[in-house]
């Protein structure tokens, strides 16, 4: 379904991300783990088309989407959950869902804004898109209510629903669990093992272990902008390059804290 290829990334004299290389299956929940400073962040922005590589190439299904943008690749099937919650102000649970439709729909922002017959015909679909993807999210019962007056795990839950309403092949999930509650994580975890279920292709960029390994079919582990580990969740936990490469960074920030 995704496939990256020797994707490389430099910010001035660092190297973000160094030659990295990974292809996730279609129907497949595949990992990207690392301590702080990995690089996982800027190769999910290299896959969503958020930066251009200075090296490399991402393709979908075959294609290749060199300079296309989150907005082209949103056509060609992806969805992304960013890690900061991103809702429109002053607009309820459901019509913040609504705005993931956006990129399927034939009707332009003047139409919308007009309320032109092309807008009025689609709008009744893009509700009921709407409405069942909150189904799927677990809030059909908080429809009406205002997006930011919800707590963070339901924010993030509001976006997933967002992102689903846009009928993706591929969904890019940033980190979701970061800042949650350990009731929100769960939750949030059962969502997207019901989607993986479902079959639903996603990558999931992710610092936490145990939260990715519960989930994951297939991990790449980065550390200091390169691949150090690839495999399913249990040979990852045993593998001794990716328990030195957490335990050493703890070791570090430790010894930084101390002034050792």
């Amino acid at each position: 379904m995704l496939s990256a290829s020797d994707l490389t990334r430099r910010f001035g004299g660092v190297v973000a991300v160094n030659g990295v290389s990974l292809a996730v299956a279609r129907g497949a929940l595949h990992a990207v783990i690392g301590p702080n400073g990995a690089g996982k962040s800027t190769l999910f922005n290299l896959i969503a088309g958020l930066l251009r590589p200075d090296s490399g190439t991402v393709a979908l299904e075959g294609r290749n989407l060199d300079g296309l943008s989150p907005e082209a690749r949103a056509r060609l099937g992806t969805a992304i959950v960013f890690q900061s919650v991103r809702l429109f102000r002053g607009m309820t649970v459901l019509e913040n869902v609504m705005v993931g439709a956006h990129a399927s729909t034939h009707h332009g922002f003047v139409e919308a804004a007009l309320r032109l017959p092309r807008h009025r015909r689609e709008e009744p679909l893009i509700r009921r898109r709407a409405e069942q993807a909150l189904v799927r999210a677990g809030l059909a019962h908080l429809s009406g209510t205002a997006a930011q007056s919800l707590p963070l795990g339901q924010q993030r839950a509001v976006q997933v629903a967002r992102a689903l309403c846009s009928e993706p092949t591929l969904l890019l999930l940033d980190e979701p669990a970061s800042g949650l509650r350990s009731g929100e994580r769960e939750a949030l975890a059962r969502l997207i093992e019901e989607l993986r279920a479902e079959g639903l292709t996603m990558l999931l960029v992710e610092h936490d272990v145990a939260f990715v390994t519960r989930l994951a079919n297939r991990i790449t582990v980065m550390d200091r902008g390169s691949v150090i580990a690839e495999g399913e969740p249990a040979q990852i936990r045993q593998d001794p390059a990716v328990i030195a490469a957490y335990l050493g960074r703890a070791a570090e920030t430790k010894s930084v804290a101390s002034g050792g």
